[in-house]
């Protein structure tokens, strides 16, 4: 049976050496982004490829009208997977420092282009640290295979699409970045504070312990049905500042049972490219 949303060490473990399985390892730092690739040599989970938020896992920023993390090109991310062995009978496992912020990116990439084999390592790389389990050092690589996209368009929208749902109360956006970016206080990475008119603020925070593990699907339930209403999770938008930690939300609606949402990729660092957008702050 294939994982689809989250995975355990002890589990992943079993696994490493298994050729129908790819493991990825999504370390990264907005602050320095060569730094998840210089712990990757230091140390990884054995069999390991390197999966680089801005190099892999987006496409190369447009001033002026993409946010910071567009959405890597179909052609670009299928060669991308297919070299590191990828295909329809591969399980994909992802993980990143601990909270699944980046791997979440990995594994909602993969979802979207019709690959369900795919789960996010819960805890991350603190929580296979903590186990003392193997560890690699040197540069991995895996024989190629060929992935063959099968894009879900239903689990994406565009700027357009949102203004249109901005008055809309058959759909929820769901704002996953911290309360005080949110309300407007601070924005320490993008040049406009605020958030879209009418989201609901859910940090993806909220969705793990203190350890970087995922709370359990009833504690997520409780967590983002009242966020929901009677609304089906396939009504629910959600953003971030760049299109990546929003998919934590949506693997946490996932891994709850309640469905699979839709991801707004450009998010607020396309929505403030244009100044006629509207933009909302709370006191």
């Amino acid at each position: 049976m294939a994982y689809k949303t989250l995975i355990d060490a002890a589990t992943l473990a079993e696994h490493l050496g298994d050729p129908d399985w790819v493991v990825a390892d999504c370390r990264f730092s907005l602050e320095d982004t060569e730094l998840g690739r210089r712990n990757y040599q230091k140390a990884h989970i054995p069999g390991s490829v390197y999966a680089h938020l801005d190099e892999d896992l987006s496409s190369p920023v447009i001033p002026g009208v993409t946010g910071r993390h567009p959405l890597p090109k179909i052609e670009g991310i299928t060669e991308t997977f297919s070299s590191w062995g990828i295909d329809e009978q591969v399980q994909v496992a992802a993980y990143d420092d601990g909270p699944g912020n980046i791997a979440a990116r990995l594994w909602w990439l993969l979802r979207w282009l019709g690959h369900e084999g795919v789960a996010v390592l819960d805890g991350g790389w603190s929580a296979w640290e903590r186990q003392r389990l193997p560890t690699q050092t040197s540069q991995e690589t895996r024989p190629a295979r060929s992935f063959h996209p099968r894009p879900r368009p239903e689990l994406v929208v565009e700027t357009r699409e949102v203004l249109e749902k901005l008055n809309d109360k058959e759909h929820r956006l769901l704002d996953a970045r911290a309360p005080e970016r949110y309300r407007g206080e601070v924005e320490p990475l993008d040049p406009v504070a605020g958030h879209i008119p009418g989201a609901l603020n859910l940090p993806h925070a909220g969705n793990v312990d203190e350890q970087g593990h995922f709370l359990n699907s009833e504690q997520l339930r409780a967590r983002f049905l009242p966020a929901l209403g009677d609304l089906p999770a396939g009504k629910a938008i959600a953003y971030c500042g760049s299109g990546v930690t929003a998919a934590h939300n949506l693997l946490a609606m996932l891994h709850a049972g309640l469905g699979e949402g839709v991801l707004y990729a450009g998010s607020w660092s396309e929505w403030i490219t244009d100044p006629d957008r509207p933009i909302e702050k709370s006191s």
